[in-house]
């Protein structure tokens, strides 16, 4: 009795078995597409990385760009600190403003 409902459903368990396997072959095309996609290094079976591959170039390249981010924050917090002093400026009613330069004025014929 039991062989023969194996039997009948050998079709339905065949076919699901292979739906099985066409998934995760088609999640592990998809996340290597992902891979590729976003830059991340392919690795083969024992997790190796295939590509990128590092050597003096590609070390240079890191340390040049690592260096012009350097520089660009810190002209960044230049760029801050020269925009707050603008903001203040703005910002600041005249009435206040004239009174800081009138007190700059009476403080240097002083």
């Amino acid at each position: 009795m039991n062989e023969m409902i194996v039997m009948n459903n050998l079709p339905w368990i065949v076919g699901g078995a292979l739906l099985l396997g066409a998934f995760g072959i088609g999640g592990w095309i998809f996340t290597t597409w992902l891979r590729i996609k976003n830059g991340y290094p392919l690795e083969n079976s024992w997790g190796k990385a295939i590509y990128p591959q590092k050597n003096d170039e590609m070390v240079e390249r890191i340390r040049l760009i690592s260096q012009e981010n350097a520089q660009l924050r810190a002209e960044l917090g230049s760029v801050k600190d020269r925009l707050a002093n603008v903001e203040r400026i703005v910002t600041d009613s005249a009435h206040s403003l004239d009174r800081e330069i009138e007190q700059l004025r009476g403080t240097k014929s002083n």
